[in-house]
């Protein structure tokens, strides 16, 4: 079906009305998707601040490659901080439908779910990673692009329990709609931008406060734009189910029943 909101032959993503509802969410449901996105932040951040230091978690600090700082150890502290960011994205793609569909948010139904995500969208995230940086050793927009492919990869598995087929459950989905996706990703991740800006700014502010008190002040700003960033994408891929199968969110959301 064609119509004036058409792009050719294809239903138009809505670009302009996914920011405005990520927004609306967001703003509305504040304090639970804080409270989804600061715990597992929280995690992340003791237990990369036990490998590697926390100054150096809070990018305070340059890793100093020695002999009680080696590479395994930073390495593993990004393996860490990735796994809790793919929790926090699995949880809050939950939180998006309740609250799209107006029902109860219920943060500990949200947990079991996630958790089961958690490994299989580390993994397949560290991949789409991979892909991104060749394809960015050339220019940055084709890394970009490949970031637009792969975008879909937690929604995918924690909706569709599709484990390690993400990937290419990713890459269908997202098929013939990846410039609209990139432009909604790319708007958004100005926002995060400027929320990571702030948590460093804050962190730096706080610093002779105590780490405690800096990692706080990193960590509020941090949760924040990880919060909208998962609420976007919960509900691009809602869109593109809706335009590519005719499922709804409600159907969407049945899966947590």
């Amino acid at each position: 079906m064609t119509s004036s909101a058409d792009i050719g032959d294809h239903m138009a993503l809505g670009v302009g009305a996914i920011i405005g509802e990520s927004f609306s969410i967001f703003l509305k449901h504040l304090i639970p998707v804080a409270l989804m996105a600061l715990v597992p932040s929280l995690l992340s951040l003791l237990a990369s601040g036990a490998l590697i230091g926390v100054d150096v978690t809070l990018g305070a600090a340059e890793p100093e490659f020695n002999a009680s700082f080696g590479f395994g150890a930073w390495a593993m502290a990004t393996v860490l901080q990735m796994s809790f960011y793919s929790l926090t994205t699995a949880l809050l793609v939950q939180l998006a439908y309740d609250a799209k569909l107006g029902r109860t948010i219920q943060l500990g139904r949200y947990v079991a779910p996630a958790i089961r995500a958690a490994v299989p969208i580390t993994v397949l995230s560290l991949i789409a990673g991979v892909l991104m940086g060749v394809a960015s050793i050339a220019l940055i927009i084709p890394g970009l692009w490949v970031y637009a492919v792969f975008s879909m990869i937690a929604p995918a598995v924690v909706i569709e329990r599709v484990g390690f087929g993400g990937l290419g459950r990713s890459a269908n989905l997202t098929k013939d709609y990846r410039w609209p996706i990139l432009g909604a990703l790319i708007l958004i991740g100005i926002v995060v931008v400027i929320f990571n800006f702030i948590a460093g700014f804050a962190a730096e502010l706080t610093a002779d406060s105590g780490q405690f008190v800096a990692a706080l002040a990193y960590l509020i700003p941090t949760t924040l734009g990880a919060g909208l960033s998962g609420v976007c994408i919960a509900l691009i891929y809602a869109r593109l189910r809706e335009i590519k199968e005719g499922v709804s969110v409600d159907e969407i959301a049945l899966v947590f029943d």
